[in-house]
């Protein structure tokens, strides 16, 4: 069993199976969020986490990004999917990109991945320090235990001429974390049917201590309402 195969080994299959996530919508919704409660003056944004780059895709005519990702198979993807923005691989916790923005957005409950409290503190002190006064945050969390599903299969599939993914998965729940064993079949032209497991592990943060580490770490936080996400919003802090 492999660990985030598919940020990497598997990266070229991602666009594939979320091929019906409507990038567009997001994108325009996030940026509705950026002008409501944005204070500082400029158009900087950071995207941590940012996958294949969709949804910087829809930014960059708008905003100055710069788009991290720790995967550089998702980053190799990013870059021939968007031109015109600077794509980075430092690590959410430990990023030191030595500029500060007007907007940091970490999408696609990719917060989740830090794991542990410690370590959500630490990233949410990067994402402050990172802010200019009166920059915005905003970050889509995963679930917690009150919305975790215990034993929850689910399946997603891409059905193209050359191509097929099959791509099954149970969600377990850990000590503290949700546990996701992922299964692919991949059948390719001239390749045969390849079959990869893949873990994904992913911790189940309280909403009110996440917040009390925004407010710990100088933001101002809150939750809004959105209708894409399976988590229905996110959290939105304001730099003191």
């Amino acid at each position: 069993m492999r660990l985030l195969s598919l940020y990497k080994d598997l990266a070229r299959y991602y666009d594939v199976l979320y091929a019906g996530k409507d990038y567009a919508k997001e994108a325009k919704a996030v940026a509705r969020v950026i002008a409501k409660y944005k204070r500082s003056p400029g158009n900087a944004l950071l995207e941590v986490a940012c996958g294949t780059g969709r949804h910087s895709a829809h930014w960059k005519a708008d905003f100055d990004i710069v788009a991290t990702d720790a995967n550089a198979g998702m980053l190799r993807v990013a870059r021939r999917n968007v031109k015109s923005v600077a794509f980075k691989q430092p690590d959410m916790v430990r990023m030191r990109l030595g500029k500060k923005f007007d907007a940091i957005v970490c999408m696609f409950s990719s917060i989740g991945y830090v794991r542990t409290y410690a370590r959500l503190r630490r990233t949410i002190r990067n994402f402050a320090g990172h802010l200019k006064p009166g920059g915005v945050v905003m970050c889509e969390p995963w679930f917690n235990r009150g919305t975790v599903e215990r034993g929850r299969p689910s399946l997603t599939t891409f059905n193209g001429k050359d191509l097929k993914v099959a791509r099954v998965s149970a969600h377990e729940v850990g000590r503290g974390t949700s546990v996701m064993d992922m299964h692919y079949l991949v059948a390719e032209r001239g390749k045969g049917v390849r079959h990869y497991v893949d873990r994904h592990v992913m911790g189940l943060f309280d909403p009110d201590k996440t917040m009390a580490l925004m407010t710990e770490a100088g933001l101002h936080p809150r939750f809004v309402k959105n209708k894409w996400s399976k988590v229905d919003g996110l959290f939105v802090g304001v730099k003191k």
